[in-house]
């Protein structure tokens, strides 16, 4: 896998980071978008000191002409792509009452419709010469909604919604282009921190929380091995979505009681802290 040329989307921070370091690691040249430059110069430093050559393009995946730009400039840069990972996403933790449409519409068009620009920008490439490999990052959450990230939890549902579709069509086509997705677990990422929050106490993913390397590790799997339609990642994310198939009504309940609190640590939030939803 020397050589790669791969694209991460969300890749100043968090899984998107991680997962640019762990391709460095096996000699890719990893194109790095994201909108925060410094973010994102700091991760190019890490993906070239791993081994790898760093492209950085500050990026915001909401604009599809940005995301055009940006495939081009990898194109011409580092060469063909193999591989496009897609993990950049936005959230509001607050009530779905407490949320604006403005806020609702920012959080849809980042995390939905950026997959979407990206998975087109990477296919005007790919599709012509009738290779590469597309990983969607996703989460329990685009099978199981949880109180207090309706946004977040209605884009994710859209996106699983969109691969589903995208995939029959390759399928169909007999192309040699695949996509596949990786359902995540909760993950430590530093994106809690900068995410919009009318929350009292300071936001976080539901518990148990798992390390981003370990979710680099899956979509690195994914890539290597992208035909199958997805993976979940984690006994929580298996428990989730199967207790969603089996009793989704018990699960409402469930969360209705654990939910609010659990995605709130002690620690109060502080409602001057900037956030990363524009």
């Amino acid at each position: 896998m020397s050589g790669q040329v791969v694209v991460v989307t969300g890749a100043s921070g968090g899984i998107g980071r991680a997962t640019a370091k762990a391709f460095a690691a096996r000699g890719a040249r990893v194109a790095l978008l994201a909108r925060g430059e410094k973010g994102l110069e700091a991760a190019a430093r890490e993906v070239e000191n791993c081994g790898g050559r760093a492209l950085p393009i500050p990026t915001d995946v909401a604009d599809d002409a940005q995301v055009r730009a940006a495939a081009e400039r990898t194109e011409a840069e580092l060469g063909e792509i193999d591989v496009w990972v897609n993990s950049g996403f936005t959230s509001v933790f607050a009530y779905f009452t407490d949320i604006t449409p403005e806020e609702y519409r920012r959080v849809t068009d980042v995390n939905y419709h950026g997959y979407v620009y990206a998975t087109m920008a990477a296919l005007n490439y790919m599709l012509p010469r009738d290779r590469g490999t597309i990983v969607q990052v996703g989460s329990a959450l685009a099978y199981r909604g949880i109180p207090l990230q309706t946004a977040y939890c209605g884009s994710k549902h859209a996106i699983q919604g969109f691969h589903e579709s995208l995939r029959t069509e390759l399928l169909h086509k007999k192309s040699n282009v695949h996509v596949t997705m990786v359902q995540m677990p909760a993950v430590n990422t530093p994106q809690f921190s900068w995410v919009l929050s009318r929350l009292p106490k300071s936001a976080q993913p539901v518990p148990p929380i798992y390390q981003p390397e370990l979710a680099a590790d899956a979509v690195l799997y994914a890539a290597d091995h992208p035909k199958r339609r997805e993976y979940w990642v984690g006994g929580s994310t298996a428990a989730t979505l199967a207790a969603n198939a089996i009793a989704p009504g018990l699960l409402d309940r469930y969360l209705a009681r654990t939910g609010v609190q659990g995605q709130q640590t002690d620690q109060p939030h502080d409602r001057n802290a900037p956030a990363n939803l524009w």
